[in-house]
């Protein structure tokens, strides 16, 4: 496996502890809360902040399963930490924000996947196309470990049916200092940012 037990488990773990955190990371990033944007409190500021972001999708096609509980793969229902992306096979997958990559995924349920973190913001990629071998990800010209750094919007990688899922999409999803934010709502506020200039 590419990344360590310990760790699989911390992040793993952290998934499973509800969606009550992560309602109230959703609240807070919505109500633009010193909590979710530290230094960033006041509205107008914080608007500006999320120009900054890149939705992690060349290629899309649509919204196959929302954050929070919904019927899985085995058809009971589950919690789901993040958003699943449709879009063809192969497409290209770039980094939401500037960070470093914390972590390279190789498990049954993520299967191939990267975390990289930006600062309290801690974003997993999983269901890439792609090989973790040796704890490197590698897909087409892409080879990315922990401790590398990654601009937003740069190429980390591709799309692909590793791990649990039913077709090709991304599975994206977002922790703010170990709690799980809506991705949904991240995605309006970087719709409202930009609609502010």
């Amino acid at each position: 496996m590419a990344c360590s037990d310990s760790r699989r488990r911390r992040v793993w773990t952290a998934a499973r502890s509800g969606t009550r955190s992560g309602a109230a990371g959703f609240a807070a990033l919505l109500g633009l809360t010193a909590l979710a944007l530290g230094p960033l409190a006041r509205p107008a500021l914080a608007e500006l902040r999320w120009r900054q972001g890149v939705f992690p999708v060349a290629t899309f096609l649509g919204y196959t399963s929302h954050f929070g509980q919904r019927v899985g793969p085995s058809g009971r229902s589950e919690p789901h930490y993040g958003l699943d992306i449709a879009a063809p096979m192969g497409s290209p997958i770039r980094s939401w924000w500037g960070g470093v990559v914390a972590d390279v995924i190789d498990d049954g349920a993520c299967g191939v996947g990267l975390v990289i973190t930006s600062g309290p913001y801690e974003h997993i990629y999983c269901h890439l196309s792609g090989s973790a071998a040796g704890g490197v990800y590698r897909s087409g010209p892409v080879a990315l470990g922990p401790g590398m750094a990654v601009r937003g919007g740069q190429l980390i990688g591709h799309v692909g049916m590793s791990g649990r899922t039913t077709g090709p999409h991304l599975h994206w999803g977002i922790r703010y200092q170990g709690r799980w934010l809506n991705p949904g709502a991240i995605l309006k506020a970087m719709a409202r940012a930009r609609s502010a200039r």
